[in-house]
Protein backbone atom coordinates (compact mmCIF):
# COMPACT_ATOMS: atom_id res chain seq x y z
CA UNK A 1 0.00 0.00 0.00
CA UNK A 2 2.54 2.35 0.67
CA UNK A 3 4.02 1.85 -2.98
CA UNK A 4 0.69 3.03 -3.99
CA UNK A 5 0.75 5.89 -1.76
CA UNK A 6 3.87 6.99 -2.92
CA UNK A 7 2.63 7.02 -6.60
CA UNK A 8 -0.32 8.97 -5.76
CA UNK A 9 2.00 11.74 -3.45
CA UNK A 10 4.23 12.37 -6.78
CA UNK A 11 1.11 12.63 -8.66
CA UNK A 12 -0.34 15.12 -6.96
CA UNK A 13 2.59 16.80 -6.43
CA UNK A 14 3.14 16.51 -10.61
CA UNK A 15 -0.64 17.81 -10.99
CA UNK A 16 0.28 20.90 -9.01
CA UNK A 17 3.28 22.00 -11.29
CA UNK A 18 1.76 20.82 -14.50
CA UNK A 19 -2.22 20.81 -14.63
CA UNK A 20 -3.67 18.70 -16.19
CA UNK A 21 -5.42 20.80 -18.99
CA UNK A 22 -1.60 21.64 -20.34
CA UNK A 23 -1.20 17.80 -20.97
CA UNK A 24 -4.29 17.95 -23.28
CA UNK A 25 -3.12 17.40 -27.15
CA UNK A 26 -0.91 20.31 -28.25
CA UNK A 27 -3.28 23.23 -27.29
CA UNK A 28 -1.66 26.00 -25.81
CA UNK A 29 -4.24 27.76 -23.35
CA UNK A 30 -3.26 31.67 -22.72
CA UNK A 31 -2.04 31.41 -18.91
CA UNK A 32 1.03 29.29 -20.18
CA UNK A 33 1.90 31.90 -22.12
CA UNK A 34 2.76 32.36 -26.27
CA UNK A 35 5.98 31.39 -27.66
CA UNK A 36 6.30 34.70 -29.38
CA UNK A 37 4.49 38.50 -28.89
CA UNK A 38 3.31 37.64 -32.93
CA UNK A 39 1.94 34.24 -31.90
CA UNK A 40 -0.08 35.93 -29.04
CA UNK A 41 -1.17 38.81 -31.44
CA UNK A 42 -1.50 36.27 -34.00
CA UNK A 43 -4.36 34.02 -31.34
CA UNK A 44 -6.12 36.72 -29.68
CA UNK A 45 -6.52 39.65 -32.18
CA UNK A 46 -9.07 39.88 -34.53
CA UNK A 47 -7.58 40.42 -38.09
CA UNK A 48 -9.17 42.76 -40.68
CA UNK A 49 -9.93 40.41 -44.35
CA UNK A 50 -8.34 42.69 -47.16
CA UNK A 51 -11.21 43.77 -48.93
CA UNK A 52 -11.48 44.25 -52.76
CA UNK A 53 -10.80 47.79 -52.47
CA UNK A 54 -7.96 46.87 -50.67
CA UNK A 55 -6.46 44.28 -52.90
CA UNK A 56 -7.19 46.87 -56.13
CA UNK A 57 -6.13 50.00 -54.14
CA UNK A 58 -1.76 47.56 -53.68
CA UNK A 59 -2.26 46.91 -57.31
CA UNK A 60 -2.30 50.42 -58.29
CA UNK A 61 0.24 51.46 -56.18
CA UNK A 62 2.36 48.58 -57.75
CA UNK A 63 1.85 49.62 -60.93
CA UNK A 64 2.24 52.97 -60.26
CA UNK A 65 5.42 51.77 -58.65
CA UNK A 66 6.55 50.04 -61.86
CA UNK A 67 5.60 53.05 -63.91
CA UNK A 68 7.97 55.54 -62.16
CA UNK A 69 10.95 53.03 -62.12
CA UNK A 70 10.76 52.94 -65.92
CA UNK A 71 10.57 56.48 -66.12
CA UNK A 72 13.67 56.88 -63.90
CA UNK A 73 15.29 54.10 -65.55
CA UNK A 74 14.59 55.89 -68.70
CA UNK A 75 15.85 58.92 -67.84
CA UNK A 76 18.67 57.46 -66.35
CA UNK A 77 19.71 55.95 -70.10
CA UNK A 78 18.71 59.00 -71.63
CA UNK A 79 21.48 61.01 -69.58
CA UNK A 80 23.57 58.73 -70.23
CA UNK A 81 22.98 58.75 -74.02
CA UNK A 82 23.08 62.64 -73.79
CA UNK A 83 26.52 62.78 -72.00
CA UNK A 84 28.53 60.84 -74.75
CA UNK A 85 28.15 64.42 -76.42
CA UNK A 86 30.10 66.31 -73.81
CA UNK A 87 34.15 65.07 -74.99
CA UNK A 88 35.76 68.09 -74.13
CA UNK A 89 37.70 68.06 -70.81
CA UNK A 90 37.29 70.98 -67.54
CA UNK A 91 39.81 72.95 -66.22
CA UNK A 92 40.84 70.08 -64.54
CA UNK A 93 41.27 67.90 -67.47
CA UNK A 94 38.46 65.10 -66.44
CA UNK A 95 35.98 64.76 -69.12
CA UNK A 96 32.27 66.73 -68.85
CA UNK A 97 30.49 63.18 -69.58
CA UNK A 98 32.51 61.36 -66.78
CA UNK A 99 31.45 64.38 -64.53
CA UNK A 100 27.86 64.34 -65.81
CA UNK A 101 27.53 60.94 -65.44
CA UNK A 102 29.03 60.82 -61.69
CA UNK A 103 26.63 63.28 -60.78
CA UNK A 104 23.61 61.48 -62.17
CA UNK A 105 24.43 58.41 -60.19
CA UNK A 106 25.06 60.32 -57.06
CA UNK A 107 21.38 62.19 -57.76
CA UNK A 108 19.96 59.10 -58.39
CA UNK A 109 21.15 57.09 -55.44
CA UNK A 110 20.21 60.20 -53.15
CA UNK A 111 16.47 59.76 -54.40
CA UNK A 112 16.81 56.24 -54.17
CA UNK A 113 14.32 55.70 -50.98
CA UNK A 114 12.16 58.38 -51.99
CA UNK A 115 8.53 57.49 -51.31
CA UNK A 116 6.40 60.49 -52.14
CA UNK A 117 4.82 60.08 -55.54
CA UNK A 118 4.71 63.80 -55.68
CA UNK A 119 8.27 64.79 -55.14
CA UNK A 120 9.88 61.68 -57.59
CA UNK A 121 7.69 63.14 -60.14
CA UNK A 122 9.01 66.79 -59.80
CA UNK A 123 12.14 64.88 -59.71
CA UNK A 124 11.67 62.48 -63.04
CA UNK A 125 10.18 65.93 -65.26
CA UNK A 126 13.43 68.26 -63.72
CA UNK A 127 15.40 65.68 -65.07
CA UNK A 128 13.52 64.94 -67.95
CA UNK A 129 14.08 68.89 -68.48
CA UNK A 130 17.83 69.31 -67.52
CA UNK A 131 18.76 66.66 -70.53
CA UNK A 132 16.75 68.26 -72.95
CA UNK A 133 17.86 71.90 -71.60
CA UNK A 134 21.43 70.61 -72.05
CA UNK A 135 20.88 68.83 -75.53
CA UNK A 136 19.80 72.47 -76.67
CA UNK A 137 22.22 74.19 -75.64
CA UNK A 138 24.72 71.56 -77.12
CA UNK A 139 23.11 71.73 -80.61
CA UNK A 140 22.61 75.91 -80.42
CA UNK A 141 26.46 75.78 -79.79
CA UNK A 142 26.97 73.29 -82.51
CA UNK A 143 25.53 75.64 -85.18
CA UNK A 144 26.27 78.64 -83.99
CA UNK A 145 30.24 77.11 -84.36
CA UNK A 146 29.35 75.94 -87.40
CA UNK A 147 28.60 79.44 -88.92
CA UNK A 148 31.07 80.90 -87.90
CA UNK A 149 33.43 78.19 -89.44
CA UNK A 150 31.94 78.65 -92.78
CA UNK A 151 32.02 82.71 -92.51
CA UNK A 152 35.78 82.39 -92.63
Amino acid sequence: MSGKLQIWRRMSIAIKFYPPCAWVGSKRLLHEGPDTIEELLDRHLVKKDKSIDDEEEELINRRRLTSTRREALSLYRDILRASRFFTWPDSNGILWRDILRHNARKEFEEARFETDPEIVTRLLIGGHDAVRSALDKLSNQIQKNRGEGDSR
